[in-house]
């Protein structure tokens, strides 16, 4: 029976690579796999999309410090049976998390996330630029 792989030109390579980054996760030294993301700027505000299959909703977080979006998820790991042996792990951790630097005209205060397919989706307003006035000087 033909077994599925993943496709590498130099697979020893690609063997060791993997169990460098695992082992080195294991040990703590080493970041674990985050998911991706899209960020991109509309003009009235910042979109940041990040893919994050296989969590629900309630096992995410998003926080928001010093202009800073952190979004974290933790779910409950899965217990591997004795009758399937793992070949290859690509998958995200049970937990992972993202940091942000949000710009200055970054509104903080009103950001907004949803959750559909997947795909969490957070929405920063900018803050309106400020016009450029004239202060008159006052007398004594």
């Amino acid at each position: 029976m033909a077994m599925l792989e993943k496709w590498a030109p130099l697979p020893d390579l690609d063997i060791v690579e993997r169990r460098l980054r695992r082992f080195f996760e294991d040990v703590g030294v080493a970041p674990s796999v985050t998911p991706a993301a899209d960020v991109y700027d509309t003009g009235t505000e910042l979109v940041v999309e990040l893919d994050v299959p296989g969590f629900d909703e309630k096992e995410l977080a998003v926080a928001l410090t010093d202009h800073t979006l952190t979004i974290s998820g933790t779910r409950a790991s899965e217990t591997a049976t004795k009758e399937k042996m793992l070949r290859l792990r690509e998958r995200l951790e049970a937990h992972f998390e993202r940091r942000f630097q949000l710009p200055i005209e970054a509104d903080t205060e009103h950001v907004t996330a949803e959750y559909d397919k997947g795909v969490l989706t957070m929405h920063v307003p900018k803050i309106a630029a400020a016009k450029a006035r004239s202060v008159k000087i006052l007398k004594k």
